[in-house]
């Protein structure tokens, strides 16, 4: 966590303070704006948001891509709309205020590793996607190879693999041509 670049977004008062010690005692690289910030300084790895009506009504644009740091929310007293606010600003951890010097690595932690949980899910999630997308591709070729010739769905698909080979091309690139090809017959 050293040389990690922190934005806080607080006002300057104990809470502040607070803050601001315990980050530079970690060794963060701490940047402070105060009510509103339109865009994040480069390298921003965490932000530190305090959920004041100040920040409850701010529509940040910089929340909210996949690319967004962790966000961490410091939140003085609970209620339905603070809650909601720390669950629509999609917080990955909370600081209970008054702050105090116990908590606030532990949440740090769990953020950045809770942030980077879900970008190596959301990673995985693209790739089975993209594969599927894929073998739907294939499975329409091998379709429509088999309608063609009359031959088996197997004898249809080593078709395909051995057109595939042949060309020297995956067969998703032969299995898309056929389909491509369909498609501008049809219409």
């Amino acid at each position: 966590m050293r040389s990690l670049k922190v934005v806080v977004i607080h006002p300057q008062d104990q809470d502040g303070d607070q803050l601001l010690v315990q980050l530079h005692r970690i060794g963060c690289d701490v940047e402070v704006c105060w009510p509103t910030l339109d865009s994040l300084p480069f390298g921003t790895g965490l932000v530190l948001m305090a959920m004041r009506p100040e920040t409850l009504s701010v529509n940040f644009p910089w929340l909210g891509t996949s690319l967004s740091p962790p966000l961490i929310s410091v939140v003085s007293y609970e209620n339905p709309i603070t809650v909601e606010a720390v669950l629509r600003l999609n917080a990955l951890a909370t600081i209970a205020s008054p702050v105090r010097s116990f908590g606030v690595l532990s949440a740090l932690a769990v953020a950045l590793m809770q942030c980077q949980a879900l970008r190596k899910r959301d990673r995985y999630i693209e790739r089975l996607e993209k594969k599927q997308a894929k073998v739907r591709v294939i499975q329409q070729a091998t379709q429509l190879v088999m309608e063609k010739r009359g031959v088996s769905e197997e004898h249809a698909y080593q078709l395909l693999r051995s057109t595939a080979m042949l060309k020297r091309e995956q067969i998703e690139v032969v299995a898309s041509e056929i389909v491509k090809a369909h498609e501008t017959l049809i219409l």
